[in-house]
Order: C-alpha cells, then sequence, then structure tokens
C-alpha cells in the first residue's frame, strides 16, 4: 500500500522502515515538531515517575534517579530503559492501564513524578486520584503543529497516489485535518483508508465525517498488523 505516515520524530523514521521491510511505500510527513523545555524539575521527593510517551522520555533532563519507572507501553519502556532508567514497568498501551497499574502497585499518598508534554489528551491525575496518589506533572517538552501540508503530500493526495494513512494520536490527526483542509483536499483524503492507534484517535476523524480502523490495542504492532490485514 502507498501511505502517509505523520507521526514526528523520535518514532517516524522507525516507523516508516517497518512499514517498508513490509512492502509499502511510505511518505513522511510529521504533523507535530517537538521541542524541549528547560523547565526545572519540580522540587521534592518522588515514591516513582510514570511515563505516558517516549517524548517524555526523550526530553527528560539532569541526572536519572533510581525510581521505579511505570511507562505507558512497551515502546516507551524500551526507551526509558536506553535513557538508563533500570526499574521499568511497561503497561497497556494507553494511559487508562497505566493509572491502573500505578493504583495497584504504589501506596496511597505516593507522589508520582509524571514529565510530559504542555499539550496532554489524558489528566493522569485525575486516574489515579481514588487510589489516593499525587501526579505531579512536569513539563518537559511542546508539540508545534505543523502550518500545512509538505509539497510531496499535497501532489500525492491531488494526483490519487495515496492509499491510506496512519493515525497515531488526536493532536496529529487534527493538524492533519487542519492542513488538508486548507489545502481544498478533503475530498481525495476522506476517500483513503484510514487506520487509527485508538478510539480517541478515530473520534477526531469522525468529527470530519472520515470514516477510520481502528487498532484492537493502542500499540504500534496492533496497529501495523490491522494494516496487513486489511491490505488487500
Amino acid at each position: 500500500m502507498r501511505l502517509l505516515l505523520t507521526r514526528p520524530e523520535p518514532g517516524a523514521a522507525r516507523t516508516a522502515r517497518r512499514l517498508r521491510e513490509a512492502g509499502h511505500s511510505v511518505i513522511c510527513d510529521p504533523m507535530l515538531r517537538i521541542e524541549a523545555k528547560e523547565a526545572p524539575r519540580p522540587a521534592g521527593s518522588f515514591d516513582a515517575i510514570a511515563f505516558t510517551s517516549a517524548n517524555g522520555v526523550a526530553c527528560f533532563h539532569g541526572d536519572v534517579p533510581d525510581l521505579p519507572v511505570f511507562a505507558v507501553g512497551a515502546r516507551t519502556a524500551q526507551a526509558a530503559r536506553t535513557h538508563g532508567f533500570a526499574r521499568v514497568t511497561a503497561c497497556e498501551g494507553d494511559a487508562r492501564a497505566l493509572a491502573a497499574r500505578l493504583s495497584a502497585d504504589l501506596p496511597r499518598s505516593a507522589r508520582i513524578l509524571h514529565p510530559a508534554g504542555e499539550d496532554r489528551a489524558v489528566d493522569l491525575a485525575a486516574l489515579v486520584a481514588d487510589a489516593g496518589l499525587e501526579i505531579v506533572t512536569w513539563e518537559v517538552y511542546r508539540a508545534r503543529p505543523a502550518e500545512a501540508l509538505s509539497a510531496e503530500t499535497r501532489a500525492a493526495l491531488a494526483q490519487d497516489r495515496l492509499d491510506g494513512v496512519l493515525h497515531l494520536s488526536p493532536r496529529t490527526a487534527g493538524a492533519l485535518l487542519a492542513c488538508v483542509t486548507a489545502a481544498g483536499l478533503m475530498e481525495p483524503f476522506a476517500r483513503l483508508r484510514h487506520f487509527c492507534l485508538s478510539p480517541a484517535v478515530a473520534a477526531v476523524l469522525a468529527r470530519a465525517e472520515v470514516a477510520a480502523s481502528v487498532a484492537p490495542v493502542p500499540e504500534e504492532n496492533a496497529l501495523l498488523a490491522l494494516i496487513e490485514e486489511r491490505r488487500s
């Protein structure tokens, strides 16, 4: 299949490589640009660290404390290990699974450092409130949306040289919709096959009346397997 991939780095190159190894052609047009922030780490002691994305890991600065780390999924967990964290638990791919694991493994009143972006799709603090846990958010990066499609993407859409699009987050889906609308290319865009990492991502497309298929679990492996299932 001829696919459009809009996820930002880090991650886009790896996903594109996996797709090409499976025999697909890929246009990469990141809809977000990740920028690290130099915000000081919150004061005080912590009982654990929670990562909801690999971007939070990549932008974690300063010394790496010897604390248990809870990562939203396998990829984020691997990023944490590569960054130097030793005690890492991978959860099942979404914030609710992460919150459930934090609530099960940590005592009430535990204080958890959450390195995250400026804009967050889920309020992790609210998800663990009933367990009596305290989430201290540390904004370590920001994501800037793209202002326009690349020339390659515009041409591929206009000339019907795409079969499908991968959507990995609500923000990238929203930014892509805005760019496609501005380019006047919604009609060919809506005809494509749309593959979403989660129901929350698909909901963004649904508001624009664009139908999508959703991975059974919010993991990259499941998303790529879905593409293979719908390949024919």
